[in-house]
C-alpha cells in the first residue's frame, strides 16, 4: 500500500471550525464520490482540536504551531498511481477535488507526500 499524507492548513478567511465542516461536509463526499474512479482505498480525515489542547507539547518540544488536520489516503501501489495518470476519467477527477480544495485549504502552506507506512506498534 502507499499512502498520501497531507497536512491542510486552512485559509486564512476561514475560522477553524467553518474549514472542519466545509472538509468534513463537503469536501469528503467529493471524495468518497470519485474513490473508485481515482483507486482510492482507504480515506481518512483527522482534525485538529483547539490549539490549547496542544499547546504543552507543543511549547515542550519547540515545535511550529499546528495543521488544521491531515488527510490520509491510501492506494494499491505506484502503478495504481500511474495508471491514474493515463486515465481521462481520473484526471478529470482529481481535477475537480482539486478544484474545490483551494476553496478552504492554503495549498501553498499545505505539506503533502507519498509514503509507505511500517507498523511498530499494533
Amino acid at each position: 500500500m502507499i499512502k498520501l499524507t497531507f497536512c491542510l492548513v486552512r485559509l486564512p478567511s476561514l475560522g477553524r471550525e467553518a474549514f472542519q465542516n466545509y472538509w468534513y461536509g463537503t469536501h469528503a463526499p467529493l471524495v468518497a464520490s470519485v474513490a473508485e474512479t481515482l483507486k482510492i482505498q482507504r480515506y481518512v480525515q483527522m482534525h485538529s482540536l483547539p490549539a490549547e489542547a496542544s499547546a504543552g507539547i507543543r511549547e515542550s518540544r519547540d515545535a511550529p504551531a499546528e495543521f488544521d488536520g491531515v488527510a490520509e489516503l491510501w492506494f494499491e501501489s505506484l502503478e495504481a498511481l500511474a495508471e491514474n495518470g493515463r486515465r481521462p476519467e481520473a484526471q478529470a477527477a482529481a481535477a475537480m477535488l482539486l478544484e474545490d480544495e483551494k476553496r478552504f485549504i492554503d495549498l501553498s502552506r499545505s505539506p503533502l507526500w507519498w509514503g509507505q507506512e511500517r507498523v511498530i506498534v499494533g
